[in-house]
């Protein structure tokens, strides 16, 4: 279950620009939702705030009439990457699902216009090189691939010893090249490589491109 959020935070949340995301608060408010990853900090001046895209999901639910007294509540439909490596079944799934990739992914390429110093969306933001395999598993999904999951193939992203690079493997060589296309397609570098072992698979080894 994710942290729970106040009323004055809902609201900061709510208040946020509509096209950059970008919000207004307190110190105290803002450093909170960076706790929650509902926000991160622009690395350079003036250090605005922004809404992750954890954060513009949790913007985009109805809003409730919710009295400032009221008791701290759970985030409802907080945005969770899924890499194909859970244990636990889905909750959520079906077009519900679907829009929260869609959100998620949206999220990111206009974090990646409002961090890349070039305003480039076609290449990962920093956020993205922070977290892997969550953002590998977004671009994933959003390019229409299934996850991996109880009695059902897919998608695996799992982290390397390498550094700024994942793996991902699926259980058909077919599989794997329409990884490779859609990561590359949401700007990644790709290399494919053998398992080691006689008979064994392939994989591709993804990185964020820089330039």
């Amino acid at each position: 279950m994710a942290k729970p959020t106040t009323a004055a935070q809902r609201r900061v949340i709510a208040e946020a620009d509509p096209t950059t995301g970008r919000l207004t608060g307190t110190e105290a408010q803002l450093t909170a939702l960076v706790r929650l990853r509902l926000a991160f900090r622009h690395p350079r001046p003036p250090h605005a705030y922004f809404l992750t895209p954890a954060g513009h999901r949790v913007r985009e639910e109805p809003e409730r009439a919710v009295p400032e007294t009221a008791p701290v509540e759970p985030v409802p439909g907080v945005f969770a990457a899924r890499t194909g490596t859970e244990d636990a079944d889905h909750a959520v799934d079906g077009p519900a699902r679907q829009r929260e990739v869609r959100g998620a992914w949206l999220g990111l390429v206009e974090m990646r216009r409002m961090t890349n110093a070039d305003a480039d969306r076609d290449r990962p933001c920093a956020w993205e090189r922070a977290h892997l395999v969550q953002a590998a598993a977004i671009a994933l999904e959003a390019a229409g691939r299934t996850p991996a999951g109880r009695g059902r193939e897919g998608y695996r992203v799992t982290a390397t010893p390498q550094p700024e690079a994942v793996a991902v493997r699926e259980p058909t060589a077919a599989g794997v090249r329409a990884c490779a296309e859609a990561l590359e397609r949401a700007g990644w570098q790709v290399s494919e490589h053998s398992e080691r072992g006689a008979g064994a698979g392939r994989y591709v080894l993804v990185s964020p491109r820089r330039g």
